[in-house]
């Protein structure tokens, strides 16, 4: 499908970006979120934030016009987009907490007496870096097994958890609290600017914390409005 302005301005974000994932870049220009957030209609979402409707929808009809070929993730099957949840976004979380974590530690050490800031920027890394690992492990070692086996057998039993809705639910309030998180760290860090006096490390950490917030973003875009969404609907039609 070929969108419109006036086709996308009454459509919500979250279907916009998990057709055309290049989408994600515009709205994140414009301070929309399209991840947690992406329940919104562009209307709605530039009302509330005021924005200029006319000039988002141009941007967005920019990359309409585009010919790249892009990942469909909305027609994926589910244990296939769980495997590259796991292998790609998982996998980066893991490996980039203990890196962000020394450098944060590093930088406040040394700069924390003229940017006070540091220390509630490395307080609030350690507890996005407690609250992901512990959600990883119950996205892997329960949620997403049960919905692998929805994939692969026809008929399920009663999970213990009961409807597939709790855990969903759970990783969704997980998802809102470290975007919150991040996004206080992307307030004190003055949209991750580092100052003038900055180090080549306390430049790096800054760096590093965008692109772990970018990746987070498309990572809970993948979750909530593609796979949740869909092994919602998989369980109504499996349960025995």
């Amino acid at each position: 499908m070929v969108y419109t302005s006036k086709t996308m301005e009454n459509e919500k974000i979250a279907d916009l970006v998990s057709k055309d994932y290049r989408k994600a870049e515009v709205f994140k220009q414009f301070g929309l979120d399209f991840c947690c957030g992406g329940g919104r209609s562009v209307a709605q979402a530039c009302e509330q934030k005021g924005i200029d409707k006319n000039m988002l929808l141009l941007a967005l009809e920019e990359i309409e016009k585009e010919s790249e070929e892009i990942e469909q993730y909305d027609t994926w099957p589910l244990d296939v987009l769980i495997d590259h949840i796991v292998d790609k976004h998982h996998s980066y979380v893991r490996k980039n907490l203990g890196v962000i974590y020394e450098f944060a530690l590093k930088v406040t050490k040394v700069h924390q007496a003229s940017n006070p800031e540091l220390e509630q920027i490395l307080s609030l890394f350690e507890a996005i870096s407690e609250e992901l690992t512990m959600h990883m492990h119950k996205e892997e070692f329960v949620l997403f097994p049960y919905i692998k086996t929805m994939v692969s057998e026809e008929h399920v039993s009663q999970p213990p958890f009961g409807s597939i809705e709790n855990p969903i639910s759970m990783m969704e309030y997980e998802h809102e609290k470290a975007g919150s998180l991040l996004k206080e760290i992307r307030e004190l860090s003055q949209n991750f600017t580092p100052p003038l006096h900055a180090c080549n490390t306390y430049r790096v950490l800054y760096a590093k914390l965008q692109e772990f917030e970018e990746d987070l973003h498309f990572h809970i875009h993948l979750e909530n409005n593609i796979l949740f969404p869909k092994a919602r609907k998989m369980e109504a039609g499996h349960l025995v």
